[in-house]
């Protein structure tokens, strides 16, 4: 790819905003990773001494930050938590004008949407122009280690089954491309951390039933061809072989793994501590472990 050659693209914007919209028509949400997110987000912002009086959420799932937040302590140094972006430009993230002007949002916050960017760059430099000097932004997305036993038991059936495999799971950056693609964006002082959580399934397609009720099952750009009936049977039984783990009830059960990378960036401001110089101690940008 030259240096001037658009970003390959994975994702097709009208199916994923159709599949988000159908979870949010299904009646009871299945946000509780969406959640578990937007807690690691309030509680980075409980633990920052500012006001921000300007705040957008760029989520595709508008709201959950908002409720969650109102059980912090951060809420009382926030304005009101507003949602300006159409769902369309916040379900792929920089597909188009983000439509907010330059130098204008005090604090934005993105739950589990960046992942669905077919150009992740430029929609975090969208980002970092549309904040005011010293202006933050917290950002959670899915990391490379999310879903990888569905990635691995679909890509062994298809290949048991037709003598080829397509990719099924979509590609998930990790916390250090995290860190370097906040750095090219323009972030100052950018840290990325994660938050990995094991959730037990009856099986796999319990598992697949819950990423459509979360408006997370795949939007491929273009065609492609859907699974068999008999590579989705030999793909269960292989996530059942080789990824099952008892629960406290003795029963079998199924594991999925869901990697959450939490981004913290700031607009650079003349008035920020300045970087070490090359050859310092310090990097210019850090990749943490998350507690808890």
């Amino acid at each position: 790819m030259t240096p001037t050659s658009a970003p390959p693209r994975l994702f097709d914007p009208a199916r994923r905003k159709a599949r988000v919209q159908r979870a949010e028509r299904a009646g009871t949400p299945v946000d509780f990773l969406h959640r578990r997110a937007a807690e690691g987000l309030a509680d980075s912002l409980d633990a920052i001494p500012r006001d921000f009086s300007v705040v957008v959420d760029l989520s595709p799932r508008a709201g959950v930050f908002a409720e969650v937040l109102a059980d912090h302590n951060a809420a009382a140094r926030l304005g009101p938590v507003t949602t300006p972006v159409p769902l369309a430009d916040r379900v792929v993230p920089g597909e188009g004008p983000l439509g907010l002007e330059d130098g204008s949002v005090d604090l934005i916050v993105s739950v589990l949407g960046l992942h669905w960017a077919n150009d992740l760059p430029g929609a975090l430099a969208q980002i970092r122009r549309a904040l005011k000097p010293d202006g933050l932004f917290l950002g959670a997305m899915f990391g490379a280690g999310t879903l990888i036993e569905l990635r691995d038991v679909l890509t062994r059936a298809e290949l048991e089954v037709t003598g080829g495999a397509a990719p099924r799971v979509s590609p998930f950056a990790d916390a250090y491309d995290a860190a370097g693609l906040m750095q090219r964006a323009g972030f100052a002082l950018p840290v990325v951390d994660g938050d990995t959580v094991a959730v037990r399934y009856a099986d796999m397609m319990a598992l697949v039933r819950d990423l459509r009720g979360m408006g997370e099952a795949g939007a491929p750009e273009g065609p492609k061809p859907p699974l068999s009936r008999r590579t989705v049977a030999r793909a269960s039984g292989l996530y059942e072989e080789r990824h099952s783990v008892t629960s406290d009830d003795a029963r079998p059960r199924v594991q999925a793994t869901f990697e959450t990378l939490f981004l913290t960036g700031w607009a650079p401001s003349p008035d920020q501590p300045k970087p070490l110089k090359p050859g310092s101690v310090a990097p210019g940008f850090r990749v943490a472990p998350r507690n808890g």
